[in-house]
């Protein structure tokens, strides 16, 4: 299990650090359900002052029931009351069933949010400072992350490190040492560009840039070189296709072992890196053969962009522009560090809520994709990814009846020669003989299904004659 991928959410920390704000505003993100075990307590027991009028070993033995009941019921977001991990049995409970986060908040901004509030622990000032410090210890003895906004805890809830980082660190961003002797999978350009990631105990293995790393061919290459054992680990570094190789790899060797992306393209970044899908292109479409396979860490150095070519780039900004859309936000307006984050922010929200694609939700994400496969294989993978994406974008919104003025804008793409006939029937094959869509509404991306006839002419008006 990675991160809060198969487990519940946990926020904890100290009273006032807005553990049920933050909450409810991740359950509203993740589609999960949320609990917030205080006002669980008071449903069920009474208001929390009266218990503990009565004695706190009472209440703590309610609370501890309660949050039992939170961490055996569905995957949810769970706030817990500041003092609840004084439990050892609730300590033990996390440790099993949980992803911790604890909500950083600064003491003193803390007690002037409660100092009024009527809690029993937070009627003097120097007691309220003096038990804020006494339980930094027991927080730190249970979280698995620290953090005091949604976007940082999605990102720690799939373990997606976003720094940048001076160059001559990079490629280390604090990793342990099992990351930085691990069998690295790379990008060939990659390894031209950046030498200096390079570490003693790591074993290095080039790949071809860009779609052709996805073939049978360079994964069979892989299987007979890797010399590590079912503890051993594998880092994928380069752009989205050398970490859905490094991936897959890492799904099939010795039927799994533990892997780590480190993108250095702006695709990578926001999009191709986060989630865990991993596979490879077969001769009958893109992606046909593949697992989940989560990552155990996405390690995100923005600066590596500076020695992306400015069409990567822009083919990168496809992505970008797609979560914006989803997310109703101009992200593509903000700097660089700023924008990652937020795409990937978005991205963790919905692969949170519906991780192996079980549920629908994650099917948003592929606004604009479903055209995008079908011309990159009509082009014979020669397209890139994100130029594709541009242009599924512009079918989407126009199938939506939505303006395309920011597609054209900041993207400006234009038709593609391609295969006509093999653009539609790799598109009739992603879609599995159904062709239901990612549309775009005012509340965000939606499945529906749309006229055959609609989508062929769609298609056909983003392929050059």
């Amino acid at each position: 299990m990675v991160g809060a991928v198969d487990k519940h959410l946990a926020l904890i920390g100290f009273m006032g650090a807005g553990k049920t704000t933050l909450g409810r505003e991740l359950a509203r993100l993740t589609h999960r359900p949320f609990v917030d075990t205080d006002e669980e307590i008071e449903k069920r027991f009474g208001p929390i002052g009266e218990l503990f009028e009565r004695g706190e070993p009472e209440f703590r033995r309610i609370e501890e029931q309660v949050v039992a009941e939170a961490l055996a019921g569905p995957t949810a977001v769970i706030a817990l009351g500041g003092g609840a991990v004084l439990s050892e049995a609730t300590r033990a409970l996390l440790a099993a069933r949980a992803f911790v986060v604890r909500v950083w908040v600064d003491p003193n901004i803390a007690w002037e949010r409660v100092r009024d509030s009527g809690r029993p622990l937070a009627r003097d000032y120097e007691q309220f400072i003096d038990l804020w410090g006494q339980r930094l210890d027991v927080y730190g003895s249970v979280e698995d992350a620290v953090g005091d906004s949604t976007e940082t805890l999605l990102l720690s809830a799939l373990r997606i490190d976003v720094r940048t980082t001076p160059e001559g660190q990079r490629w280390t961003f604090g990793m342990p040492r099992p990351f930085l002797t691990a069998a690295v999978v790379a990008d060939e350009r990659v390894l031209e560009l950046h030498k200096y990631f390079l570490v003693d105990g790591s074993t290095i293995h080039p790949i071809p840039s860009g779609e052709a790393a996805k073939a049978l061919s360079v994964l069979q290459r892989l299987w007979s070189e890797l010399d590590i054992g079912r503890d051993g680990w594998i880092m994928g570094i380069g752009g989205g296709a050398t970490t859905d190789l490094a991936g897959f790899l890492a799904a099939t060797y010795l039927r799994g072992v533990r892997w780590t992306a480190v993108p250095t393209t702006l695709v990578g970044m926001v999009d191709a890196s986060i989630g865990g899908k991993t596979g490879i292109n077969t001769d009958d479409g893109k992606n046909l053969v593949g697992a989940f396979h989560f990552p155990q860490h996405v390690w995100i150095d923005p600066s590596l962009l500076d020695t992306l070519p400015a069409v990567e780039r822009q083919a990168g900004m496809a992505e970008v522009v797609k979560t914006g859309l989803l997310a109703g936000e101009e992200l593509w307006s903000l700097p660089d560090e700023e924008m990652i984050r937020a795409c990937a922010a978005f991205k963790a929200a919905v692969v949170l809520s519906d991780p192996y694609e079980r549920e629908g939700r994650r099917a948003i994400l592929n606004l604009g994709h479903t055209f995008a496969h079908a011309l990159e294989a009509g082009s014979g993978y020669t397209l890139r990814h994100g130029d594709a994406v541009a242009l599924g974008l512009l079918a989407a919104l126009r199938l939506s009846g939505q303006p395309t003025g920011v597609v054209e804008e900041v993207l400006a793409p234009e038709p593609v020669p391609v295969d006509r006939e093999r653009a539609w029937d790799a598109l009739l094959r992603d879609k599995k003989g159904a062709l239901n869509l990612v549309l775009l509404g005012e509340d965000g991306g939606f499945v529906t299904a749309v006229p055959e006839v609609d989508v062929r002419r769609a298609l056909d008006e983003l392929i050059a004659d």
